[in-house]
């Protein structure tokens, strides 16, 4: 018997509709807990001020959707930020909802976003992902190269 096809994904901006589907994931410990926000969204007023505060102004957050054209959810995030000043590095940060890991939906978001964003950003030289150290399965996502550990 064959191994079912991997589920069709693509990244776009989130809106408020995304809400519901948000929320379902970000509450969740086992996906938040290397997450860089301190307390979990549990409730939809704090998913309303999330996106309100953080997603909708952020220069480039997107949904990690699956499904077909008329049925897409949002099952995760990824987002690029610059870092600091420099215009030319990018930090790169992503989640996704328990029930898809393992499908290579993240590494292929991953590479999505590499694709895209030195497109979009033509000054971007570097993009990084930093990974807590106990996160390996994050580490492994779409052949980025380790570099190193950072202290504490």
């Amino acid at each position: 018997m064959a191994e079912p096809s991997p589920p069709k994904i693509t990244l776009r901006k989130f809106d408020l509709s995304d809400v519901d589907d948000f929320l379902k994931w970000a509450s969740d410990p086992r996906v938040t807990r290397y997450g860089r926000y301190d307390t979990p969204i549990t409730t939809k007023p704090e998913a309303l001020a999330h996106f309100r505060d953080v997603i909708l102004p952020h220069p480039w957050f997107r949904a990690i959707c699956v499904g077909d054209d008329d049925n897409k959810r949002a099952v995760g995030s990824i987002s690029v930020d610059p870092c600091g000043s420099e215009k030319c590095r990018a930090s790169m940060g992503y989640r996704l909802a328990y029930e898809y890991w393992g499908k290579g939906i993240t590494a292929r978001a991953v590479e999505a976003v590499v694709k895209e964003i030195f497109e979009e950003w033509p000054h971007l030289m570097r993009l990084e992902a930093v990974t807590d150290v106990e996160n390996v399965a994050s580490q492994r996502e779409a052949g980025l190269m380790r570099e190193g550990v950072l202290r504490r």
